[in-house]
């Protein structure tokens, strides 16, 4: 009588999970992004750099963001800038933000936001339309953003009323283009790709740190402490 044969056995890696990123053979293909790499963005001195400068020797957390007055856009950016530095530095991850207003516009953006991390800006949208980001709002049914707290009257009321006492009424990019989030580098290797169809569709940020493999960040609201 043939001995019972020993299980097979196989060891089964876990993979990241993509979540609602683009499918690996949809990413921008190499020349594709070579080709944006090239394309300049804007610090807040008004100092030009190729977008490639940001990912060329480091992996990058790179978010694209709507225009500056958009309420889902600052309360985005509001939760991103509470990510430790020193999350980031364990992880040899940047974290940069890219706008597409004036770079007059950023440093009140981020006296606003509390964001103290890069960012840029992209006036011309050349690097939004070179790696395919949407303009126009598609209505898809998702999960409510845990990074929004307004709800859509009361977020626009309040960009309304910072453009109407802002020093020039100005959207501060184009109203109708949307943003997006990738992973980068080091050099032209792109690890995830997520483009926004409407202005509630950006990832969830700890969703973002897991893929870029930086320690996720507690967002709950703490309770405030009352002295009695």
């Amino acid at each position: 009588m043939a001995l019972p044969q020993p299980p097979v056995t196989q060891q089964i890696q876990r993979e990241p999970r993509r979540l609602r990123g683009i499918p690996a053979a949809h990413l921008p293909r190499a020349a594709q992004l070579a080709e944006a790499a090239l394309c300049p963005v804007v610090d807040r001195t008004g100092t030009h750099l190729p977008f490639g400068d940001l990912f060329r020797e480091q992996r990058a957390l790179i978010v694209f963001v709507r225009h500056f007055l958009c309420y889902t856009t600052k309360e985005y950016v509001e939760d991103l800038a509470k990510v430790p530095k020193s999350f980031l530095t364990d992880a040899d991850v940047r974290l940069i933000v890219i706008g597409q207003s004036s770079f007059h516009h950023i440093e009140p953006f981020c006296r606003l936001t509390g964001y103290s991390h890069e960012i840029y800006v992209d006036p011309e949208r050349e690097i939004y339309k070179k790696l395919g980001m949407k303009r126009g709002e598609v209505i898809s049914v998702s999960a409510p953003s845990p990074h929004v707290k307004s709800n859509m009257l009361s977020g626009s009321l309040k960009s309304l009323w910072r453009a109407v006492t802002g020093p020039a009424f100005d959207f501060q990019g184009d109203p109708a283009q949307q943003g997006g989030a990738l992973i980068l580098g080091p050099g032209n290797n792109v690890h995830f790709m997520h483009l926004d169809s409407n202005r509630m569709d950006h990832m969830p940020i700890n969703s973002l740190l897991d893929q870029a493999g930086v320690q996720n960040v507690d967002f709950k609201p703490r309770p405030r402490i009352m002295d009695v």
